[in-house]
């Protein structure tokens, strides 16, 4: 089974079908992560009648709340799921999201229903990056598209390591490498092509309905 029909399957639906940059290490140190109370909550492409969602929230796990991330699920307009641990990465001046799944799609409630136990050995979970253009009072992000990419590294095959598995493009470089790559080309729609406007999700409003009493005439 091809990596690319396991990692980020939502990720891609949400997409139209374009796979994101998958990378072996991740974007961040402990000292690049900051958490940004904006970033909480749930964000639409509609409020009014959204069809995609993104919920930041926090980790219940103490482990994973002193750790600067957030828990994000992620839903599409047919009601399938990603949960995904994300953390906000500061570089500079630039906010980037690095995305890890929280749950892997080959591990089943019940091990024993895996067919080829054994195969999970070789199925190696990556990450993958987001740009925030800003926060408030829209959610602006652009994400990796993996043909924009091959495009970049086509005219410059050195501007960060990477390999070829299975069809899928994966970045091997290590942290600090990618982090110079993903600054050095913020700014290029080829690195970072998809623009997603999101808006907080608007709660549905209770009216009180109200007895109007007609006024007697004297």
């Amino acid at each position: 089974m091809k990596i690319k029909k396991l990692l980020f399957y939502v990720l891609a639906a949400l997409l139209g079908g374009c796979i994101p940059i998958a990378s072996l290490h991740p974007l961040f140190t402990k000292e690049d992560l900051i958490f940004e109370e904006k970033l909480l909550g749930t964000w639409t492409d509609d409020p009014n009648s959204p069809d995609t969602t993104w919920e930041f929230k926090r980790f219940d796990e103490p482990e994973k709340a002193s750790e600067n991330a957030y828990k994000l699920i992620f839903s599409d307009e047919d009601g399938n799921k990603g949960s995904f641990v994300a953390r906000l990465v500061k570089l500079e001046n630039r906010l980037f999201l690095d995305i890890y799944p929280s749950e892997l799609p080959w591990e089943p409630e019940d091990p024993n229903k895996v067919k080829w136990a054994y195969n999970t050995l070789f199925l190696i979970p990556t990450h993958t990056f987001i740009k925030i253009d800003s926060i408030e009072p829209q959610l602006k992000m652009r994400l990796t598209v993996e043909d924009k990419m091959e495009e970049l590294l086509e005219e410059n095959p050195v501007a960060v390591e990477h390999a070829s598995l299975e069809d899928r493009l994966v970045l091997t470089a290590s942290t600090k490498e990618l982090q110079t790559f993903v600054l050095k080309y913020a700014d290029d729609s080829r690195a970072f092509p998809n623009e997603m406007v999101l808006s907080r999700k608007k709660d549905k409003a209770f009216t009180i309905p109200v007895t109007l009493t007609p006024t007697k005439t004297q």
